[in-house]
């Protein structure tokens, strides 16, 4: 073996270990066994070699793998390394390590000094600097060979161990609550009760400091017997901290890894049996997993003075420590032992957590007070805080430019400005990477999937132009002949200008005479700059007459406003707070930019178990009612005067929404239709010869004897069986079939919910969903707590832009081609998406595959256009481009990803799989495709480094926290309090989210208030989603795009209360609260002026709901602290980290 060359880093284990028979060897973090060595017995170590150090990042002392295993991170930007702080040189021969890090800084409390009781929350960070030995030191021999005598300090326990299984029972003896009997340890020293018998000089301190202190040669007696062929574990002590300082100087001989190397470097998983985890009581002979010490976890003490550790400790690797052990080899003179070799700080256990990803051995079963399992530190997993803000620090200041091919945008979450020079701006499209692999079996190989998250009518800045409209009369839009592509910046005018070649479809086209101009010498057109469809990736056409049904233009659209007014509906006083509001909100319907008044008309209807039709036409003088009884076979009984210009009608509008309530005022109707209200809407578009929306506003679970009439089949125990898919179903195929003939009317249909039940969203919402519209709910609706968030999303949804009868297709370059879709609308082809309405909060999610090769030169393009009815009646194309770049390396897909727009498909793709699979099948796909995506890369683009270690791309490493967020949340793993109805009904939302909706959504936005500055414009720095940071004397805001909430701790200053809430003490404040009261203050301003921003932010209005510390609401609140452990059996994400590096390893084995 060459001095230089990498030792083989396995725990060199000849067959096997006795007494463990016929037990799979459960590896670390629960993996599977892994076949026998193919290396031969370990023989102790050969004169004259030089013996290699422990590998960086060995964890003897590892627990199981609830929260136990340290993480190793080191980061690849693009592929060069750049680890997370490089290695501390070694001290010199018996030196101290450097006193830079030995010291625990004021106010960090090392985790010895703490017992069980005083953990609050985990345990603060150690400053002192893991000392790690280079990669290969000289051989010294005679270190070997030679056994010392040990001074009676440090004693060993009992005679040398002289089998395999005295090995055992000798560890066992120094277990809790083991029946071994073993040698009494040393008077005052070792694992007895503690005392106060001063550490020796030259051990680990007592204080806890973190300090390593070098082993001297005549510490530790070497193996008894070499050819026992057993390696040693040193078996961890309470009060050791890893630090995770970032180590400045690097080690000669140490490259670090690249990418984001998470977690212990175990040794490469071929052929290397495991020590056994274990999952219940210990056999006889076997220990308990955790540092030996029979002290009891709860007792503030410190640590057993460890002069008795100074010295390998002779026996087998503790059981359930997962981790090689270090090699039999005795230590170097001048260096120390390696315990653990990665970053990561061990934590105390946590309160109210659980124990580890389902499927870890579980304590619940062992005698004895077991120790606090070791726990992997969240401060060294990647953070997506610390994501979000270095892309805000990096991207924030400078405006994307989007003249380049293929360039990756900043984070959603980074505030940027955009300058269209040629493709689309972000804020229309987005993809889940900016360089697609340029064979098919390159994108199977990846698992990356190929996808666009695509926002047609996406509001933009008031910084930022809107598409510029372009009118070429009554020609049209210039477009390919063959694949009818529209001109756009990257098609190629060739033969003076003459004709034009296809850049999707590579046809040669006439150019139309009155488009002709001349080219430049660059082969430019020169009116270049001033076709926005030559210089711009978005813009718009004004559609011909061609582009309408029946080849004539359209009238501008109508708004008719249905309301449920049956006895729920009226006692709630709904129906009062509907007509009251509509009064003051049909003065804002859409219009566009310059027109004085909106050219939408408006029609009411009310119904219960029959439907009422008004007559609002401007020369009555009182409205006229018209019932509609036979609801099996609806029909509209007026024409003129139901649908009607609100300027000139408005006497006869303000006059109706007067009576309504006193109307129904005393009505014992509690029975409703539903489908017959859709119906009218639509016959009542149809006769009018226009598309539009119509508001419904209903209660209840249609049980009246009607068409679509439906029965209450909400069940429970369906949860978690085959059949739970078929509550995600609709229970009837009707409204499957009206929402068809609703699409070809455009006849959009926006839902408000008001359910005290069972409801349905599954089926009352499949109309919506297929006709682009949305659904809002507001479960035991209350006027005092929710007519604020009510009457915000409905002035919001009737004000907003709006495209009517719309249909999109996307074109691409040959090569790929769009396969899926994703998102509310209807399809009734392969290729065109088809939407009764298309808001500007509507997304459509488009995956790609590959038909054929793509090459690096011309990269790969697609064009989304989207033909709609303005709300003003104009018909118009909205036209994006975007260029992507190819790769023949794999290296180059994963380095231009984009993780928030990766998990946006994922759960779109996953939200979707619930209704044809069971859930956990769904779930268990994710799993294994994200285990997939990362194991390719650390097969094909990692730097080779010990297979214990976690490498993550750099642009994905935030991938396993978002992905376990996806799988905690309702749809895939609900808790028993969420309904039937709010699966459905999330399900359905999700579906047509933006990128930044989900982001949020998934991975709430956590903000300490108490440190916002009162002076300044900005918020706070957010912090990370885990109870372990909230503070009880601060309070906090979490948003998650539906709710905010206000969680006040139970030690805030009374004069914080005073100012936010206007009370005096904690006791006083009242968690009904759904706005925060207006108080003179700088505080209330400040957290009121973050609320209202938050709500700005977000398309529809957030509940407030202020949570006190150890209230019944704040099991709610928990629920959104995302990277703890859910109360639904979800892993926290230090567990799910674990798992994925387990699934990761897996495959890679």
């Amino acid at each position: 073996m060459s001095v230089n060359q990498q030792a083989h880093t396995g725990p060199p284990y000849g067959q096997p270990q006795p007494g463990y028979q016929g037990y799979q060897q459960p590896a670390y973090r629960g993996q599977p066994g892994v076949p026998q060595s193919q290396y031969g017995a370990y023989n102790g170590p050969m004169p004259g070699y030089q013996q290699p150090a422990p590998p960086q990042g060995y964890f003897p002392s590892l627990g199981f793998p609830s929260k136990g295993s340290p993480v190793s991170l080191n980061s690849d930007t693009s592929l060069p390394p750049n680890s997370i702080g490089s290695l501390r040189t070694p001290p010199a021969s018996g030196a101290p390590p450097p006193a830079s890090g030995a010291s625990v800084p004021s106010g960090h409390v090392a985790y010895s000094q703490l017992g069980h009781g005083d953990v609050q929350n985990g345990i603060p960070t150690s400053a002192a600097p893991v000392q790690r030995p280079p990669a290969s030191q000289p051989f010294l021999p005679g270190s070997a060979h030679t056994p010392v005598s040990q001074t009676s300090t440090f004693q060993q326990y009992g005679p040398p161990p002289a089998s395999v299984q005295q090995l055992i029972n000798h560890v066992a003896g120094m277990t809790v609550g083991s029946t071994t009997v073993s040698a009494p340890p040393p008077a005052g020293l070792g694992y007895g009760a503690p005392t106060s018998v001063p550490p020796a000089s030259g051990s680990f301190s007592a204080t806890g400091s973190g300090l390593y202190t070098p082993y001297t040669a005549s510490q530790g007696p070497p193996p008894s017997s070499v050819s026992e062929g057993l390696p040693l574990a040193q078996p961890p002590f309470p009060g050791q901290l890893i630090s995770t300082q970032r180590l400045p100087t690097q080690v000669p001989g140490f490259a670090p890894p690249p990418s984001t190397g998470i977690g212990p470097s175990y040794p490469p998983t071929a052929g290397v049996p495991r020590p056994p985890t274990m999952t219940g009581p210990p056999l006889p002979g076997q220990t308990l997993a955790g540092p030996p010490t029979s002290q009891p976890n709860h007792v503030s003490s410190p640590p057993p003075p460890p002069s008795t550790m100074s010295g390998p400790h002779h026996g087998p690797p503790i059981s359930g420590l997962h981790g090689p052990p270090p090699p039999t080899h005795p230590p170097q003179p001048g260096y120390q032992m390696q315990q653990n070799g990665s970053f990561g700080q061990v934590r105390g256990p946590q309160p109210n957590y659980g124990g580890a990803y389902p499927g870890a051995p579980n304590y619940g079963s062992q005698p004895g007070p077991p120790p606090p399992p070791k726990r992997l530190d969240p401060d060294s997993i990647p953070s997506p805080i610390q994501v979000i803000e270095d892309d805000r620090t990096n991207r924030g200041s400078e405006p994307f430019v989007t003249g380049v091919r293929g360039q990756v945008p900043p984070l959603v979450t980074t505030n940027f400005l955009v300058k269209d020079q040629g493709n689309a701006s972000p804020r229309y499209i987005r993809c889940t990477s900016y360089n697609i692999p340029c064979t098919s079996d390159m994108a199977k190989q990846s698992q990356v999937p190929l996808a666009a998250v695509i926002k047609p009518l996406a509001t933009l800045p008031p910084e930022e132009n809107l598409p510029y409209l372009v009118d070429h009369g009554e020609s049209g839009p210039v477009r390919c002949n063959r694949c009818k592509a529209y001109m756009c910046p990257f098609m190629q005018f060739i033969e003076g200008g003459r004709r034009f070649q296809c850049c999707f479809c590579s046809c040669v086209t006439e150019v139309p005479p009155h488009y002709f101009q001349h080219l430049d010498h660059t082969g430019k057109r020169v009116d270049f700059y001033d076709r926005p469809e030559l210089s711009l990736g978005s813009y718009e056409f004004l559609a011909t007459v061609d582009y309408c049904k029946n080849n004539k233009f359209p009238s501008p659209p109508a708004f008719i406003f249905m309301i449920d007014v049956s006895y729920n509906a009226v006692k709630s006083g709904l129906v009062r707070l509907i007509c009251e509001e509509l009064k003051s909100l049909l003065d804002y319907l859409p219009r566009e930019g310059n027109m004085e008044e909106s050219a939408i008309r408006v029609g009411f209807v009310t119904y219960n178990k029959v439907l009422h039709f008004y007559n609002v036409k401007s020369s009555l003088a009182q409205p006229q009612m018209m019932v509609v009884s036979d609801v099996a076979d609806m029909f509209v009984p007026l024409l003129d005067g139901f649908l009607v210009n609100v300027n000139e009608s408005r006497t006869v509008i303000v006059s109706l929404l007067d009576q309504i309530p006193e109307m129904f005022a005393d009505t014992r109707e509690t029975e409703t239709v539903f489908a017959p209200v859709i119906q009218a809407g639509l016959e009542a578009l149809k006769a009018a010869e226009c598309a539009g929306k119509l508001f419904i506003f209903h209660t209840s679970l249609p049980i009246a004897e009607a068409p679509g009439k439906l029965k209450n089949r909400d069940d429970r125990k369906l949860v978690n069986t085959d059949k739970e898919k078929t509550l995600f179903q609709p229970q009837t195929s009707f409204y499957n079939n009206l929402a068809k003939d609703c699409v070809a009317q455009g006849c959009c249909v926006d839902l408000f919910l008001f359910p005290n039940q069972y409801l349905d969203v599954a089926t009352l919402g499949v109309v919506t969903y297929q006709t682009g519209g949305s659904i809002y709910k507001y479960a035991y609706f209350q006027l005092e707590t929710d007519q604020d968030r009510f009457l915000n999303d409905l002035r919001r949804d009737v004000q907003k832009e709006v495209g009517f009868d719309a249909v999109m297709r996307v074109r691409t370059s040959t090569g790929i081609r769009a396969t899926d879709f994703f998102g509310a609308f209807y399809m009734s082809n392969t290729t065109d998406v088809e939407m009764a309405g298309l808001d500007c909060d509507k997304t459509i999610t488009v995956e790609f595959k590959h038909d054929d090769k793509l090459s690096e030169d011309s990269g790969a393009l697609l064009q989304c256009a989207l033909l709609y009815t303005s709300c003003a009646g104009q018909r118009r194309l909205r036209i994006h481009n975007l260029s992507l770049n190819c790769c023949t390396q794999l290296a180059d897909l994963y380095r231009n990803c984009e993780t928030d727009t990766l998990i946006n498909y994922l759960a779109k793709y996953a939200y979707r799989g619930v209704l044809s699979s069971p859930v956990k099948a769904v779930r268990d796909a994710l799993i294994s495709q994200c285990a997939q995506i990362l194991a390719c890369y650390r097969k094909n683009c990692a730097s080779p480094s010990s297979a214990g270690q976690l490498i993550l791309p750099e642009c994905m490493k935030l991938l396993p926290v978002y992905l376990n967020c996806v799988l905690k949340s309702d749809v895939l793993q609900p808790g028993p309090e969420v309904t039937t109805d709010d699966r459905a009904y999330i399900r359905q939302l999700v579906t047509s989210m933006d990128v930044a909706e989900t982001n949020v959504f998934f991975y709430p936005r956590l903000l300490p208030l108490t440190k916002a500055d009162v002076d300044s414009d900005s918020l706070p720095a957010a912090i990370r989603n885990s109870e372990e940071r909230l503070s009880k004397g601060d309070i906090y805001l979490l948003e998650n795009g539906l709710n905010i909430f206000v969680w006040v701790g139970v030690n805030v200053q009374q004069g914080l209360l005073q100012n936010l809430f206007g009370v005096s003490s904690f006791s006083h404040i009242s968690n009904t609260l759904t706005t925060l009261p207006v108080l003179e203050n700088p505080f209330s301003k400040k957290v009121r002026s973050i609320v209202d921003m938050l709500q700005m932010q977000r398309s529809r209005y957030m509940k407030l709901i202020i949570v006190k510390q150890e209230d019944k609401l704040e099991m709610l609140f928990r629920h959104f602290l995302v990277e703890d452990k859910s109360l639904s059996g979800g892993a926290s994400y230090v567990d799910f980290l674990c798992h994925m590096h387990k699934e990761i390893r897996q495959l890679l084995s």
